[in-house]
């Protein structure tokens, strides 16, 4: 029992170090691309307008399963496929599958959360915006200064939300041999035969992880002045 709860320890451990590397670029990247996302949406132009809703629609409407499936074997292919990249520099990034799925854990956080920022956005009082006018701000400044801190009040417990998400996200990860905590629980299974001490251990640390992450933005909220 002390071998196998060794082996479990460091298999996990090192599954661990993956998934955090993976959720907090993966958070970072699909966050900042956000907003640009949620305020082209809600441009007035149609050229900014429609390739954004296009881009939501195509990645809240179809699993994140099928999306890792088709960056990476589709994408993955296709490029692998092309001598001038195959053997190129850039190859040995391309052809790893923490690439692929850092590309589409990310994308689909941006798309989920940019949703989250254009409501937000939206419930700003208008008046807000018609304030800053008056005081001779530029659009750049009401939406730095004015908008954008009050739709974060307003967005924040979605955005906690959507960020457990992608943090469960990760699991899905090990289908395409990415080596992660779900990873690692399958190998723990596939050597020792033995399935349930692996997976209520993985269960407890992304239980875990999600308590500390919902501790984290509930931080900020708590930090974050009140507009009302």
């Amino acid at each position: 029992m002390t071998d196998f709860g060794s082996y479990l320890a460091t298999q996990l451990f090192a599954g661990l170090q993956a998934t955090i590397v993976l959720f907090v670029g993966c958070a970072l990247v699909g966050n900042a691309l956000a907003v640009p996302l949620a305020l082209a949406r809600l441009s007035s132009s149609r050229w900014l307008r429609y390739p954004v809703i296009c881009f939501v629609l195509a990645f809240r409407g179809t699993p994140l399963l099928v999306q890792l499936y088709l960056v990476y074997f589709g994408v993955g292919q296709i490029l692998s496929g092309i001598p001038a990249i195959r053997y190129s520099p850039l190859w040995p990034v391309l052809r790893s599958a923490y690439s692929y799925a850092f590309l589409t854990l990310s994308l689909n956080t941006a798309a989920y959360c940019s949703e989250i920022w254009r409501g937000a956005l939206q419930g700003v009082p208008r008046g807000q915006d018609e304030a800053g006018r008056s005081l001779g701000l530029t659009k750049g400044q009401i939406l730095r200064w004015i908008l954008l801190p009050q739709a974060l009040r307003l967005a924040l417990p979605a955005l906690g939300g959507q960020n457990i998400l992608l943090l469960k996200g990760t699991a899905l990860t090990a289908t395409i041999t990415l080596f992660e905590l779900m990873g690692a629980a399958n190998l723990v299974r596939a050597q020792t035969f033995r399935v349930y001490e692996p997976l209520v251990a993985v269960a407890f640390v992304y239980f875990m992880l999600a308590i500390v992450i919902t501790s984290g933005f509930k931080f900020v909220e708590r930090r974050l002045p009140s507009y009302s």
